[in-house]
């Protein structure tokens, strides 16, 4: 039990990246709780958004990887909203707080919904440069919980825990899937009512994706072929959605992929990220960057350019 809080990653991951408390609404009880890690002289970073359950710890396997191969990396915990165009103005808030114009958002389950939402939301002034979606979905109405919607804030912490635990994978499970499930559930313990009921709102208030708004966003979808909260039809949905994406299927790792499967995940990312190197929406330093490596981004960018020239 609780393998991953006693592991040396984790605990090193505690030990070198600070958690940063930032407040950018007029509300000063809306604290966001982030991990900035990597170079700071990087405009575009990779941000994570976690699910209904999770912590900005939940990804600091991402967080270590990914910044000792020189990308900047923030992962994040949103403050308490209601409703989604006040998440939107809330992030949108914080971006400006932290001066990034443009990012790259991971997103997983909520975080994902969340993320499409805010680059829909900024389309006329686009804050979103890429999209990595891990479990999520498009539409709210999938968790036929719409009508429940209006009273998740009416509710005691430990009714909210129990509705997000019935979405954990139950049956035999492997080991690492085990612990990975161990460790969001003591995540999940540390939030109070206002959290959970917050982004159960967030999670079943009827909202869908409009896809025709950031049709020139580049998607990569990581989904799951065992077990999740997400049923095939949500997958189908999304697969329809973004005919353009990138797919990126795990055989296994239930709904917690980034911390089970954490090493697969991980080379996902940077094959996503790989695509802006060279460029000014890069999210890595530019040192760790083989000279061979930018000759090929670039060519592949004059490719591009010729072809839409030639369209």
């Amino acid at each position: 039990m609780e393998e991953i809080k006693v592991s040396p990653d984790y605990n090193w991951f505690r030990s070198t990246v600070p958690l940063k408390r930032i407040i950018v609404d007029d509300d000063d009880s809306k604290v966001w709780s982030l991990y900035d890690a990597g170079p700071k002289s990087i405009r575009c970073p990779i941000i994570f958004l976690p699910p209904v359950s999770g912590t900005a710890e939940v990804f600091f396997q991402q967080v270590l990887a990914l910044t000792g191969w020189g990308y900047r990396v923030i992962s994040l915990q949103y403050p308490v909203y209601w409703d989604l165009l006040e998440f939107c103005d809330g992030f949108r808030k914080l971006l400006d707080h932290l001066q990034l114009d443009k990012v790259h958002l991971f997103g997983a389950s909520l975080g994902g919904f969340l993320a499409q939402k805010f680059a829909e939301c900024t389309y006329k002034s686009p804050r979103v440069h890429s999209l990595v979606l891990c479990n999520s979905f498009s539409d709210t109405s999938i968790f036929n919980q719409t009508w429940a919607a209006n009273s998740f804030w009416l509710m005691p912490a430990f009714m909210l825990k129990k509705i997000v635990l019935g979405n954990f994978s139950k049956g035999p499970v492997d080991p690492k899937m085990a612990d990975a499930i161990d460790f969001m559930v003591d995540r999940l313990e540390s939030l109070n009512q206002s959290d959970l009921a917050s982004r159960l709102t967030l999670n079943c208030q009827n909202s869908y994706v409009e896809p025709h708004k950031i049709k020139d966003v580049v998607v990569t979808i990581i989904d799951v072929f065992d077990q999740s909260a997400l049923s095939l039809e949500a997958k189908e949905e999304m697969y329809k959605l973004y005919p353009n994406a990138r797919r990126a299927h795990l055989k296994t790792g239930g709904n917690f992929p980034y911390l089970c499967r954490s090493a697969e995940v991980n080379l996902y990312i940077q094959i996503h990220l790989r695509q802006f190197h060279g460029t000014r929406y890069a999210a890595i330093n530019p040192a760790m960057v083989s000279a061979e490596e930018l000759e090929v981004q670039k060519s592949h960018l004059t490719e591009d350019r010729d072809v839409e020239d030639s369209q």
